[in-house]
């Protein structure tokens, strides 16, 4: 059974707040949360009170704690010792996208707010003005330690100081600078305070990030993503930092407190909105997508590449999709060696803020739950993990939701403007009191670069258990009892002022320290390990100790204790310090551990390590391997990282001679390690007619991924295989490798010569016409007519027209015909340079500055970072006409198959060009949907934003540009087809601001066709 609560902002404010105790679920047999029952493993009620309600476990209870005008648009919060919560806020939010004029502004900068309960009735009733600073703009995270506020906003880190404890910014220092993704969704967000003492960040993928640390030490990360916001102007994939790794878009950082240490800890994110860790030292991240069924949660390896872009950030996925996989796999890259496990596929939202609840004081039964705010989907997702292997299993239950679970007679399309999903969860934090604090951004739409609440209404939700006062309790950081409590708080940064206090007194503290270690709460416990690690000789002994204890989560703590006060080589040069080569026998030790886990963290610890002082212990890790653990692989993975040959060398002596023969864990590790010396037996693998077709399969996946001379070779000969299947395997990896890590390798002209057709001939020859400067205007006019009306000769004039190269009477002279084309692609292009109207062309160049909104219908991004829903602009006559109609799902179907779904999948129908809209349903209202699809150029979803290539021979291209790199471009085409083009063959490119998808007007329906569809679309 579920409490509900009202969120009616009207409600809220003028009535006051109501805790509708009254209105509450009876339990059936199934659907009751019962009494000491696991509640990740409920059910919600069925029946839904009123359209403005909250459903939370029936324990616990909700109040408003803090609402507008006490502050604005909030993006992230924290709550520091005495209670108080402290808020980022948003108001100037992408000021390019939402002018002064029509919102609320703030022109002296966005400000830092202070919230709190001065009389303890569970209400905030003061609120002040921390700082207000130009310099943020838009701001994405807010930590709070002790005087040291650190703020989160692209392009810097910022520690504001509080010297004199007047609740005022004295002092403003940049810790970090030179993070991509001002006043963007996809930048720098929140830092947490982490077990070990260190400083835990992330950012999004809107690089570049070029990031110095107080060392010296340089970051340098980047993708082909460009755009979002004007400033977002040049990217790139392949940067080395300096320790000699690529390290591509979003990432997870650790950095030391003064600025040193900076450290990658994840990467290859799209936009990792929250890192939350817990007390063991575990990492647990959200991401976007950009589509709409694969947002994910997950736990998180150090070191981990989570797998959007190619390794190196040159391809977007759908440059890398292959053959038969479906959206969520190719999405995250599940079928390449190198990659983490997904975690767990939420489909369509926005994650945003997250956290780790490891308190008591909301019942045991929520201990250790990991809590990842969905703003597109209205939802506190709450995860109790289960151990798997070398990983997790992640169970998921919308923890709390201004929607029931289930609710079979809720009907999405009856509703136009449906207020429950302004409910936009931005962050969920815990006070030192053990309540969770939710953040709501209020909004009908999320991220995306818009907002249309203008007012900047936002609120602050407090949960604590039903019928319990929880006060905040006080911490005297004098005493060594007071800094104990204060490491023992719940609130994450707050147990940081007792980590560093009871650090300072060093070995002195040790026996209460090492009282904790029988602690009933094991997050207590795993504290106490990392903190002992930091108290001398002494302290680290007994870390050392426990290296042996019983429990693996205890051993996996001991060892990440050890290794964060073990100084670390960040140079490019394999060389391990003298406190790493001390570390060598630990981990020696623990490589034969019976626990995968512990393993698991042996095998992290190896990357760096030269092969000749890790050789025996990574061949037992190999030998632990049990064939069927992806993260245990990818461990091992990590462990080789740049000593695979020499790992194979040692390992193929023991292997069978002919390859056909592995089983499948020899088959794996090989997959995983692909090392080049391995290109004649995987040859032969995937030759072996007595291996099954995904043995082969597997094996020329492994030969794709060997950037060598042998293995494009050996892909030629396969690709003339008498096996079809591996005929055509092969030739796909020929045609994908030809534009990246094959390029150079091969003649391409003699092993896939570039076939032109007929037709294509015909209209270059036409277009030297054209560009003949001796050929009179009527032969060029009457040239241009016939280009215009055949779709390939369409794509040619667009071409010149975009190059400039038609004169303006040549233009006007064939613009009726050419927006006749056959080709709907031909016609959407032709209006940027062919139109009756007076209107000039809106394009930019690969490097130009004008913003590209997000697709209000497949955006993924947040209120600050994730997924954009449409529009709700009920004011637009042109949706409210159509939301007064009824529509027929099943007459939509057919308009969907009819219109769409040459380019849109849902379901089972359609195709993977645009974005997938099987659960397009989880994000909108009625209104919200209407207005991406009469208006299909108001927001283009990121990575889908058309493209114009013209090479020097004439020829365009028009589509999607998924793969960007110094080999070649690919452009996947409007109605499928990847083409790509050698990078020393283009002529021009450019960014257009108009979508492939053609407003409904274009494609001749009709009103009650667009209700009909807009029916389909929303169905359950």
């Amino acid at each position: 059974m579920k409490t509900i609560f009202s969120l009616n902002p009207f409600a809220l404010t003028t009535v006051g707040f109501l805790y509708l105790a009254g209105q509450t679920f009876q339990p059936s047999s199934q659907l009751g949360l019962l009494s000491g029952v696991d509640p990740t493993q409920q059910h919600r009620a069925v029946s839904i009170a009123d359209s403005n309600t909250l459903y939370l476990p029936q324990d616990l209870e909700a109040t408003l704690w803090a609402e507008a005008p006490m502050f604005y648009n909030p993006t992230n919060m924290d709550i520091d010792a005495r209670g108080r919560v402290w808020i980022t806020e948003a108001v100037n939010y992408r000021k390019f996208n939402n002018k002064p004029e029509s919102r609320l502004d703030h022109p002296e900068g966005e400000r830092i707010m202070i919230l709190e309960d001065t009389n303890g009735d569970g209400k905030a009733d003061d609120s002040k003005v921390f700082v207000t600073d130009p310099d943020l703009v838009s701001p994405l995270g807010i930590a709070v330690i002790g005087n040291r506020v650190i703020v989160s906003c692209s392009p810097n880190l910022v520690i504001y100081t509080d010297e004199n404890g007047d609740d005022k910014a004295d002092k403003k220092e940049i810790m970090l600078t030179g993070f991509g993704g001002l006043d963007h969704d996809h930048a720098l967000h929140a830092v947490v305070a982490g077990p070990d003492g260190k400083y835990y960040f992330n950012t999004g993928n809107a690089g570049p990030h070029v990031v110095s640390d107080t060392d010296g030490w340089t970051l340098r990360s980047g993708s082909l993503y460009v755009g979002g916001t004007p400033y977002n102007k040049a990217n790139h994939g392949s940067q080395v930092s300096d320790d000699g790794r690529i390290w591509t878009g979003g990432m997870a950082l650790r950095v030391n407190p003064d600025g040193s240490g900076l450290k990658v800890m994840a990467h290859n994110f799209r936009n990792n909105y929250e890192v939350a860790l817990d007390s063991y030292g575990n990492m647990w991240q959200n991401d976007n997508d950009d589509q709409v069924v694969a947002c994910r949660t997950s736990w998180l390896m150090e070191g981990a590449n989570a797998g959007y872009f190619s390794g190196d950030g040159t391809r977007y996925w759908q440059a890398d999709q292959r053959p038969g996989q479906t959206i969520p796999v190719a999405h995250w890259h599940q079928e390449d060696p190198g990659v983490m496990p997904v975690g767990d596929i939420s489909g369509a939202g926005s994650p945003t803020g997250m956290v780790v609840y490891e308190g008591d004081e909301l019942g045991p039964q929520y201990r250790g739950m990991v809590l990842s705010a969905e703003a597109g989907r209205n939802v506190i997702f709450g995860y109790k993990p289960e151990v798997s292997g070398a990983g997790y299993r992640m169970p998921r239950t919308d923890f709390i939701s201004s929607f029931p679970e289930v609710d079979p007679n809720y009907k999405w399309d009856a509703v136009s403007n449906d207020s429950r999903k302004w409910f936009r969860p931005s962050d969920v934090a815990v006070g030192p009191e053990g309540a969770l604090y939710i953040a709501d951004w209020y909004d009908p739409v999320v991220g995306g670069h818009q907002m249309q609440d203008h007012k900047g209404y936002g609120r602050i939700y407090r949960i604590t258990p039903k019928g319990k006062n929880l006060k905040i309790p006080r911490i005297d950081l004098r005493s060594t009892q007071g800094q104990i409590a204060a490491l023992l708080n719940p609130a994450v940064n707050v147990r940081m002022l007792g980590f560093e206090a009871l650090r300072e007194q060093g070995e002195k503290v040790i026996e209460p320290v090492m009282a904790l270690l029988t602690s009933a709460n094991q997050f207590h416990r795993a504290r106490a390990i990392f903190l002992l690690a930091q108290l001398g000789a002494e302290g680290q002994f007994e870390v050392e100790r426990l290296l042996k204890a019983v429990d693996a989560p205890v051993r996996i703590t001991a060892l990440r204790a050890l290794r964060s006060i073990t100084p670390e080589n960040s140079k490019s040069i394999p060389a391990l310090t003298a406190s790493q080569k001390a570390l060598l026998p630990l981990l020696g030790n623990l490589a034969t551990d019976r626990s995968a886990a512990v393993r698991r963290e042996v095998a992290v610890a190896l990357r760096d390590v030269p092969y000749e002082d890790c050789r025996f212990m990574l061949l037992n890790l190999v030998k632990g391997y049990d064939g069927q653990d992806r993260w245990y692989l990818n461990a091992l993975g990590e462990a080789a990282d740049g000593k695979e040959e020499a790992l194979f060398f040692d390992i193929r002596q023991t292997l069978p001679e002919n390859p056909a023969d592995w089983d499948a864990r020899t088959a794996n590790l090989i997959w995983e390690l692909h090392p080049p010396s391995a290109v004649p037996m995987l040859k032969k693998r995937a030759e072996a007619a007595s291996l099954t077709a995904d043995a082969r399969k597997q094996a020329i996946v492994a030969l794709g991924f060997i950037k060598s001379t042998p293995a494009a070779k050996a892909m030629v000969e396969l690709s003339r295989s008498t096996n079809k299947e591996v005929a055509d395997q092969a030739t796909y990896w020929l045609g994908f490798r030809r534009g990246n890590d094959w390029a150079k390798l091969l003649n391409w002209e003699e092993v896939m010569p570039t076939k032109v057709s007929e037709e294509e001939q015909k209209m270059l020859a036409s277009r030297q016409v054209l560009l003949d400067e001796y050929k009179t205007d009527a032969e060029k006019r009457k040239v241009a007519l016939e280009m215009a009306r055949d779709p390939e000769g369409g794509k040619i004039l667009i071409g010149l027209a975009a190059d400039k190269k038609l004169s303006d009477k040549l233009i006007k002279a064939v613009t009726p015909t050419i927006l006749k084309n056959p080709d709907q692609t031909v016609r959407t292009m032709a209006k940027e340079y062919f139109s009756t109207k007076p209107e000039a062309a809106v394009v930019k160049e690969v490097a130009a500055t004008e913003p590209t909104p997000i697709q209000a219908a497949t955006s993924t991004q947040a209120p600050v970072a994730p997924v954009t829903l449409a529009t709700a602009n009920s004011s637009d006559p042109a949706i409210a006409e159509v939301a007064m109609l009824t529509g027929n799902e099943q007459t939509g179907l057919t308009v969907f198959k009819t219109n769409c779904a040459t380019c849109h999948r849902h379901g089972q129908l359609g195709a993977d060009i645009g974005p997938d809209l099987s659960q397009i349903h989880q994000k909108f209202d009625k209104n919200g949907l209407l207005d991406a699809i009469i208006h299909p150029s108001a927001g283009i979803t990121f990575g889908y934003e058309p493209w114009l290539i013209t090479t020097k021979k004439g020829n365009t291209y028009y589509g999607f540009l998924v793969s960007d790199n110094d080999q070649a471009v690919v452009i996947k085409g409007i109605k499928g087809p990847k083409h790509t083009i050698p990078a020393d063959a283009v002529f021009s490119r450019r960014q257009y601001k108009t979508s492939l998808m053609p407003d409904p007007t274009a494609m001749g329906l009709n009103n009650q066709q667009l209700a009909d569809l807009t029916a389909f679309l929303l169905k359950q």
